[in-house]
């Protein structure tokens, strides 16, 4: 790779963006952690601290999100074309949603049983935004696009996984669950779980398409 394609992805003098990409890399990390957390926490009062702390990260999500809305707006130049800073910024927001959505559907849906499969989805979407993140620091030098690459490999990878872990834990739900709302209440978290892990994928994608843009 030539210096010219070089400066084409974000460089130190990109003071705006990258800062914000990688507050809500490391954001969304947070989220997912904490969802880990809360799924995995058998004390009902510590899994509700833990859904609460990832309803205020999602703020903090929100809050990252309008801001490179804002700079978007303000700015002509940007480090990467226009389209792919809003779909990164979309789809990285999007997976904080859906990771609120899940936590807050168990404590609306007074979701006691934490099944095996809601706990390897979660595991899951840690490990795939543990890559995002990664992914998005590099950008900020792009010294090496053998870790953005091998990121986005590992997050579709992830995402595969999620969707065999789904829907197993579905075809079991229909098979053996014999209370007719339990099996939709736990039905609706798994599938928020794994609409949460598509949107890993989408941010892969994104990631993936600024490669070949600019490489």
């Amino acid at each position: 790779m030539n210096m010219n394609s070089i400066f084409k992805f974000f460089t130190p003098k990109d003071k705006k963006f990258q800062p914000l990409f990688e507050q809500a890399g490391s954001n969304v990390l947070k989220i997912s952690q904490a969802l880990l957390l809360a799924l995995s926490a058998t004390d009902l009062e510590k899994r509700k601290e833990y859904i609460k702390e990832v309803e205020r990260l999602e703020h903090v999500g929100d809050d990252i999100t309008h801001s490179i809305f804002l700079e978007l707006s303000k700015n002509f130049i940007t480090p990467f074309d226009r389209e792919d800073i809003h779909a990164l910024a979309s789809a990285v927001d999007d997976i904080a949603d859906y990771i609120h959505a899940s936590a807050s559907n168990i404590e609306l849906y007074n979701v006691t049983h934490i099944g095996d499969a809601m706990i390897k989805l979660a595991e899951l979407l840690v490990e795939m935004c543990t890559d995002l993140d990664k992914a998005i620091k590099e950008l900020r030098s792009f010294k090496n696009i053998r870790v953005i690459a091998d990121a986005c490999v590992r997050i579709n990878s992830g995402e595969n996984q999620a969707d065999y872990v789904c829907n197993l834990a579905i075809a079991r739900l229909f098979e053996f669950e014999t209370n007719a709302i339990e099996l939709i209440k736990q039905k609706e978290v798994l599938q928020t779980l794994e609409l949460a892990t598509d949107k890993c994928e989408d941010a892969a994608n994104v990631l993936e398409s600024i490669l070949v843009k600019n490489a």
